[in-house]
């Protein structure tokens, strides 16, 4: 008999037993969640805080002129700073650094990387910036 009530209890108390350790997995799934969360607004956060360079930028145009650079226009533009970063780091004066280097060729980036994707731009009746050499130097 006293076998029978010990079962009798424990089938009484193992539903409140599953509810209890259930309650504590939500609980523990909650926390990571939270946290997840967490780190992933502060990761946001410190991208959104990143040093995105100066607004617009004045470039050596050689002879023709310096070339005014609308810099933030094409970060929003191009979303992806590896597509003219790849070429030259980001920092002031590397372009003229490289190129008195010899590391890179003295109109490489305006025409590989700046004429280049305006013309693509226009070609696919996309708003471009200018395509020619005297829209963009200026004496």
């Amino acid at each position: 008999m006293r076998g029978q009530v010990h079962c009798i209890l424990m089938t009484v108390r193992d539903p409140e037993l599953n509810f209890i350790a259930d309650m504590k997995r939500k609980l523990i799934l909650l926390l990571i969640l939270i946290t997840v969360m967490l780190a992933g607004a502060v990761s946001a956060g410190s991208m959104a805080s990143q040093n995105k360079g100066a607004e617009n930028i004045e470039m050596e145009g050689g002879k023709r002129g310096m070339v005014p650079f609308p810099h933030w226009q094409h970060q929003a533009k191009l979303e992806d700073c590896q597509i003219c970063h790849a070429v030259f780091p980001q920092k002031s004066g590397s372009i003229e650094a490289l190129k008195s280097e010899g590391k890179l060729k003295k109109k490489h980036v305006m025409n590989k990387l700046c004429t280049k994707c305006h013309k693509e731009n226009k070609k696919a009746g996309q708003k471009s910036g200018p395509t020619t050499c005297k829209k963009c130097h200026i004496k």
